[in-house]
């Protein structure tokens, strides 16, 4: 897991979010999102796990690197929707971090935590029902030309 939430980028989509915040941002706030918080570290686990089980037939298919899920299944030996019912717990108990954080942290500006909440936030769009990231230019691309007139609710 712990190369699985390198390989998903998170952590650089967090860090360059906050670029442009002004003087709202200081050393330490850099310094606080590089230490991978608990916060960016569940929105990391959302989105690889989200990824992975939209995605995960479609990967089968191109014949791309092992996902998430079929590290899963070879290691625990369980089937593949005990995997995905493994990582939809695994999801929920990161949103509650989330939550949790977002609630009790003080290390950081408010505006911060919205900055890593809102990207975990498009990747729960991205990845809820299908890979919308890969396959973008069907659903995503009617929510991109919508988002200006009619505002998306989250």
């Amino acid at each position: 897991m712990k190369v699985a939430l390198v390989t998903g980028a998170y952590m650089m989509l967090a860090t360059t979010s906050m670029v442009g915040m002004g003087d709202s941002l200081t050393t330490q706030t850099f310094d606080w999102v590089t230490n991978e918080p608990l916060i960016v570290r569940a929105t990391s686990v959302i989105c690889r796990l989200m990824d992975d089980m939209a995605g995960h037939e479609f990967e089968q298919e191109r014949g791309h690197l092992a996902t998430a899920v079929e590290c899963y299944v070879n290691e625990y030996g369980v089937t593949k929707q005990e995997a995905f019912d493994e990582f939809n717990k695994q999801v929920a108990n990161a949103w509650k971090d989330i939550n949790g954080e977002c609630l009790n942290s003080n290390a950081v500006p408010m505006a911060v935590l919205e900055r890593v909440v809102d990207l975990a936030k498009v990747v729960n769009l991205l990845y809820k029902d299908k890979d919308w990231y890969t396959h973008s230019a069907t659903k995503l691309k009617d929510f991109i030309a919508t988002v200006p007139i009619d505002p998306i609710p989250i």
